[in-house]
């Protein structure tokens, strides 16, 4: 059997070695002249991520924590997750007002934390990388001041969008941040709240999931 074995891998590394394979040059040509208009990508951005249950929510860079909050406290939202240790966190902590949610930093590991995690938290705030015109998508890069679990635990999930953080295409947001140079264990490609569907096609959301998921449009 080894020799066998051995006959057949040796005639394949002749044939790899006499012939070898050159592949063809990529051809980004149709990504990379998909474009979209500035205000358009915005539009299209919101009309593909409301028609899957998104919500949006329209602010501005000096008033995004106290539209935040006044949002929340009209939901009657018990709670906000979020990243004490990044720049957005640090602007929430430091403008968040008394009579709203409570303000829950993750600060703890998952094991010392995961039963609030689950049972205890309304809603979590992170900031993205930017969306996605071509797919009506939102970046989010987990990192260890905003892990993964931020975005997919709570019942809600607020995703911080500078409306200047807008690509067209996956390429493009993959290129011109150079993705290939480093990357997280996993990022997040999020179009809506969570869904899913039975055996007879049904589309339910809010499943195995965020229950809603809104995006704060910071202009």
């Amino acid at each position: 059997m080894s020799e066998s074995r051995n006959a057949i891998l040796g005639k394949l590394r002749a044939g790899r070695d006499a012939h070898p394979l050159t592949p063809p040059e990529s051809d980004f040509a149709v990504l990379r002249n998909k474009r979209w208009e500035g205000a358009e990508r915005l539009e299209r951005i919101r009309r593909m991520m409301e028609a899957v249950h998104t919500e949006f929510l329209e602010t501005t860079e000096v008033d995004w924590p106290a539209d935040v909050q006044a949002f929340l406290k009209a939901q009657g939202t018990r709670n906000l997750l979020f990243g004490p240790a990044t720049e957005a966190g640090a602007r929430l902590s430091s403008e968040w007002t008394e009579g709203g949610p409570e303000l829950v930093p993750y600060a703890d590991r998952v094991e010392t934390f995961k039963e609030r995690l689950f049972d205890g938290i309304d809603a979590g705030i992170t900031t993205t990388l930017g969306a996605i015109a071509d797919t009506g998508s939102l970046i989010v890069w987990p990192t260890p001041e905003e892990p993964r679990l931020m975005s997919l635990v709570p019942h809600m999930h607020l995703a911080l969008l500078r409306a200047d953080a807008l690509y067209d295409t996956f390429w493009q947001a993959m290129t011109e941040n150079r993705w290939a140079d480093g990357m997280p264990t996993n990022a997040l490609l999020i179009s809506g709240p969570s869904k899913t569907a039975d055996i007879e096609q049904t589309l339910a959301y809010g499943v195995h999931g965020p229950k809603r998921l809104v995006v704060v449009v910071i202009r």
